[in-house]
């Protein structure tokens, strides 16, 4: 068994100032803490991008209880290539869809009554909105789905290596998805396959997800991957952040090359706190930006 906690997706972003605004006044989240960087990161949190880059943690509330979206913006960048890798982040709320539209925010596809609607994000990513109330104390976040190119192959990948527990009882339409948890079903990972012959294409814009773990549990799934014969993209590492507390993680590729971030609790936590000055200074910095109009 791994004790994992569900921390977020990273969404890479062309134009910061457009993206800030859907994510703040459409999904209605808010900005958590905003770092900036000169240089690239070790472990390629950025992509594969050696320049200055900021990183923004957005969500509906602290990183310690809710899975929040992390905003990766690298200076310079415009724009990415989209695969078909991501298949949707889905979110439950009443309010979404009105906002969107009294800011003349196109609702992509309307979903039938109860069912989600989809919007899509300034870079394409897609949004799926569940149009009922937030229990209180709840998560607004459900779920992160991705494609994948054979269900089986990846069941045995998330399932029986990496300990994630498939939820039983989740309204999942087709065979043809798996969802999966950590925590019994309060945040879902869902793996969805791709029509038969389809290829998965990460392309240019392809995320990571992350999760949290005991510091001693970290080389216990280290070895659980390389004895699978699977793939570590980055061994256990630390990660400095200026002024903040330094992590270590490891950074692993499913069998369809969708990455995956395992950093320590006991780090994490004290990086994660909330930083009650960040929307200012990422307003500051998006004022500043030279590489893009707002």
């Amino acid at each position: 068994m791994i004790a994992a906690r569900a921390l977020h997706y990273v969404f890479k972003i062309g134009n910061r100032a457009k993206n800030i605004q859907f994510f703040r006044e459409i999904l209605g989240m808010k900005v958590l803490r905003h770092e900036e960087f000169t240089q690239g990161c070790d472990a390629a949190c950025n992509g594969p991008y050696d320049n200055r880059w900021s990183k923004t943690m957005i969500g509906y509330g602290p990183e310690a209880s809710h899975f929040v979206i992390e905003l990766t913006y690298n200076y310079g960048v415009r724009e990415y290539a989209l695969g078909n890798d991501f298949a949707g982040l889905t979110i439950k709320s009443r309010d979404i869809l009105d906002r969107a539209r009294r800011h003349g925010y196109p609702v992509a596809e309307e979903g039938a009554p109860g069912e989600p609607s989809v919007l899509l994000s300034p870079d394409g990513y897609r949004v799926l909105v569940v149009p009922e109330e937030v229990p209180a104390g709840a998560d607004p976040v459900q779920r992160v789905a991705l494609h994948v190119t054979e269900l089986a192959r990846s069941r045995a990948y998330w399932a029986d290596t990496l300990a994630m527990v498939p939820v039983a009882g989740t309204p999942d339409p087709s065979p043809d998805r798996l969802a999966l948890s950590y925590d019994q079903g309060k945040f879902v990972l869902e793996l969805r396959q791709l029509a038969a012959g389809t290829p998965l294409d990460r392309a240019k814009a392809y995320g990571r997800i992350a999760f949290a773990v005991p510091h001693a549990t970290q080389p216990h799934i280290d070895e659980l991957i390389r004895q699978a014969g699977g793939t570590v993209l980055t061994p256990l590492i630390s990660l400095d952040t200026p002024g903040k507390a330094t992590v270590r993680v490891i950074i692993l590729a499913d069998p369809d090359g969708h990455e995956i971030c395992f950093v320590d609790e006991e780090g994490f936590g004290a990086l994660s706190a909330l930083d009650p000055d960040s929307n200012a200074a990422l307003d500051k910095y998006i004022a500043k930006d030279p590489f893009q109009e707002q």
